[in-house]
């Protein structure tokens, strides 16, 4: 007897039903530690180029250009986590904790997969790749060193980002913060011991960059799985008697497949863009890595807050409630907007500041702040991308999702960057610009879709 009321019991103890009451309360609850958590993510990635900074402009282009395959990876694995989230969104909504747990289980063999693949690609294919794009052979050299041992801790990092989606698809977002919290601020603390040998550690380099994630994400992998399977968050997926479900997997890859091809095309473009600028030099490419840290930095929060709009709206189309799924993701937005037009203005004062936080060489600051300022242009209409794109994505209507980024990304992005830096006098500030334009277009095209209101029947 006492078997069957903990699920109901633990929902008590980690959550309230986010289905009814206020719901900018419900969002801004929901979402605060998964603006935490993602935020925390962008820190350590942040941190570690203001260490390689001292490193000199070699070392960031070739971890700049190395961290486009990792945020691939990153990318297609979150892709993935969107059918999990989805399913056991809506299981949860709809009050069936029971095949939640059996979803979170099944999710689990996903995330074996994909990590043991990518891992394998990573360290057997890491020159090849770096070598793809013309590089000079120092920044080559830098870059291989970095992803071969950065690609060790990606199976680890798939069972935690699963093991994260599925707390906060569940409604538990504080636990992943938690956990988030303590390994990243341990990567922090780690990662500049082991790149400039400091007391006891070894100089390593761009490899003690890499090797302060495998540590890290080794650690954050087996602390949050234990906090799943042990019945410490809202749901308690076991081990017992677990035989692999290929029907539930096949119901989460459909979803989560499409999310997959939009991360793995996203930054495949972004290797594109890198090609297109490095003709103009590695101050340029260095410069490009740098902006694209600091976006990390600035987005990551109202991507959080899209996160969490995404689990109210999974959670209130199990429970029936569209309306309340589309005041959710309309609230998101609304806030989103205001934090990055905020951002955007501080970037417009002071671009040449924040450069120099990674790198002081007076070439890499100027180019740098510019493609800084044209970068805040963007985000103006910003947020609306990022919130409802994961809102349309949390309710399991994934394609859509991927058809904007394939056409904008290679219909749009690509031919304006090399039109804008190859024919006009823009130069290397054209891909920048097009960057601009890119942004708008998948803004405008998200909010057309959204009001359409198809993704409110998906069923999933």
């Amino acid at each position: 007897m006492e078997e069957v009321k903990r699920p109901a019991e633990r929902a008590a103890a980690f959550g309230r039903d986010w289905t009814k009451g206020n719901i900018l309360g419900n969002l801004l609850t929901l979402s605060w530690p998964m603006m935490i958590s993602g935020s925390l993510y962008t820190v350590g990635q942040t941190v570690d180029m203001i260490w390689v900074g001292r490193l000199g402009s070699a070392s960031i282009a070739g971890v700049g250009v190395a961290g486009i395959a990792v945020l691939m990876v990153l990318s297609a694995m979150l892709g993935l986590t969107m059918g999990a989230r989805a399913v056991i969104s809506r299981f949860v909504g709809a009050g069936d904790i029971e095949s939640a747990n059996q979803a979170a289980g099944q999710a689990f063999v996903i995330s074996l997969g994909y990590g043991l693949i990518v891992t394998a690609i990573g360290v057997l294919l890491a020159e090849p790749i770096l070598s793809l794009f013309g590089l000079q052979p120092e920044v080559v050299a830098e870059g291989t060193t970095y992803l071969r041992i950065a690609a060790i801790s990606w199976t680890p990092l798939a069972f935690t980002l699963m093991a994260m989606n599925i707390m906060q698809a569940s409604g538990d977002a504080v636990t992943p913060m938690k956990v988030g919290l303590i390994f990243r601020l341990s990567q922090v603390a780690l990662c500049p011991f082991l790149v400039f040998g400091w007391w006891v550690f070894p100089k390593l380099g761009v490899m003690g960059v890499a090797l302060s994630q495998v540590i890290t994400e080794t650690g954050g992998m087996s602390a949050s799985l234990w906090l799943l399977f042990s019945g410490r968050s809202r749901l308690h997926p076991s081990l017992r008697h677990f035989r692999v479900d290929w029907n539930i997997i096949w119901r989460m890859a459909k979803i989560g497949l499409p999310g997959l091809v939009m991360g793995v095309e996203r930054n495949f473009g972004s290797m594109v863009l890198v090609w297109l600028i490095v003709p103009f030099g590695t101050v340029a490419v260095a410069a490009h890595s740098l902006i694209q840290r600091v976006e990390m930095a600035v987005t990551m929060p109202g991507w959080g807050l899209g996160m969490g709009a995404s689990v109210l709206v999974g959670q209130n189309l199990g429970a029936r409630q569209p309306e309340r799924a589309v005041r959710s993701a309309w609230l998101a937005a609304g806030i989103v907007e205001g934090f990055l037009l905020v951002c955007a203005l501080i970037m417009l004062v002071g671009a040449e500041y924040i450069i120099r936080i990674f790198n002081s060489e007076p070439a890499l600051v100027e180019m740098g702040g510019t493609f800084l300022r044209i970068a805040a242009a963007g985000y103006a209409v910003m947020g609306f991308s990022t919130v409802l794109q994961n809102c349309i994505s949390g309710a399991g209507d994934t394609i859509p999702t991927m058809t904007v980024s394939i056409v904008t990304m290679w219909l749009v992005l690509l031919p304006l960057a090399w039109l804008l830096s190859r024919v006009t006098d823009l130069s290397v500030y054209g891909v920048r610009w097009a960057i601009v334009i890119n942004i708008a277009v998948g803004a405008i095209a998200y909010v057309i879709y959204f009001r359409l209101g198809r993704w409110q029947r998906k069923r999933v």
